[in-house]
């Protein structure tokens, strides 16, 4: 923390970074909406579905103001995820609170709602699998970095080339036949919610975060490895050794924090895209995350579940981002908050 400026220039680089990632999440609203809401077709037919009636599409077409200017169509899109947005079902009017991501037609649910069943299921599985992929990750490139030239940092690298060419699902596949069927050690994995069985939700979901965590780990083993190494080659630390510091003083307490910080970035692009892309290591384990929904809502054309999943992904993609750039002013002090 000595590399960082006094507590008023601090908050001053936390409220810059706020402030940016507000503008961008505004930025990214604005592009979701012309994409699937101004993009060419039938917007009204496709929002509620094949199998509405005109008067159905008629409805939906009213609910959205279809009919206003583009501006005062997405200024009703982003009303109603700031304060909310009341639904006409023809018998009565159903409330959606913010922040509402709309109805969906086909199973008359809120997004919101439905996002919100599905979000702990994926968050258990990214953040579960992101602590082992860091631990394996970074502790797999520090000691192939600390080991250059000699047999190990060679295995090592072999493996994680090999863990990088790897799909997950083969990972996958494999730990299920051999851990599960074979050995028996697990059972095969069945989502249990953390709140009712805290033992069975860590136990079944083991599985699913060594196979995610294991195709991450290659990725970030390399780009440890590689930073570590240019660290190392610094002046400042062959002045360390200079003096006499020891070898693993310079490793763990100069040349890892230096190397920590692309890191913490890539963590964060990973965690948030992870959010609503971990559509195959979900499917695979059969879990009921927003990865299959996605895929669900795609294959029925659900379109307000699709918008509103992409909207969900990159708030978290923005968020994981603005919590690196903190983070990274922390761990690197050549960092200058300006």
């Amino acid at each position: 923390m000595s590399g960082l400026p006094g507590a008023g220039g601090f908050t001053g680089f936390v409220l810059r970074r706020l402030t940016g990632a507000v503008v961008t999440l505004l930025a990214i609203s604005v592009i979701i909406y012309l994409v699937f809401y101004v993009a060419p077709g039938d917007v009204a037919q496709i929002t509620c579905g094949p199998r509405c009636s005109p008067a159905q599409v008629h409805q939906v077409s009213a609910q959205l103001k279809l009919g206003d200017p583009l501006y005062l169509r997405y200024g009703h899109f982003l009303q109603g995820i700031v304060v909310g947005h009341d639904y006409s079902t023809g018998t009565s009017v159903q409330h959606c609170g913010a922040p509402c991501l709309g109805l969906s037609y086909q199973s008359d649910q809120q997004v919101t709602h439905l996002i919100w069943t599905k979000l702990p299921v994926t968050l258990s599985l990214v953040l579960g699998a992101m602590v082992l992929w860091l631990v394996l990750g970074v502790g797999t490139g520090v000691l192939s970095a600390w080991r250059r030239g000699r047999v190990t940092e060679r295995v090592l690298t072999g493996v994680t080339l090999a863990g990088t060419a790897t799909p997950v699902f083969v990972i996958g596949l494999v730990l299920m036949i051999v851990v599960c069927g074979q050995l028996r050690w697990l059972p095969f994995p069945q989502y249990v919610p953390l709140t009712e069985d805290p033992e069975q939700w860590a136990w079944n979901l083991l599985l699913p975060w060594l196979a995610f965590a294991l195709i991450e780990a290659a990725k970030y083993a390399r780009l440890t490895r590689a930073s570590m190494l240019e660290t190392l080659a610094e002046d400042h630390v062959r002045t360390f050794r200079a003096y006499g510091v020891g070898e693993r003083s310079i490793i763990g307490r100069h040349a890892l924090r230096g190397a920590i910080a692309p890191v913490i970035a890539l963590n964060a692009n990973d965690v948030g895209s992870a959010i609503g892309g971990a559509v195959l290591t979900e499917t695979m384990f059969g879990l009921p995350g927003l990865g299959r929904e996605l895929v669900h809502a795609v294959q029925v054309v659900d379109l307000p579940v699709v918008v509103g999943m992409v909207l969900v992904t990159g708030f978290f993609v923005v968020l994981a981002n603005a919590v690196a750039d903190v983070l990274y002013a922390v761990a690197d002090r050549r960092v200058v908050l300006s």
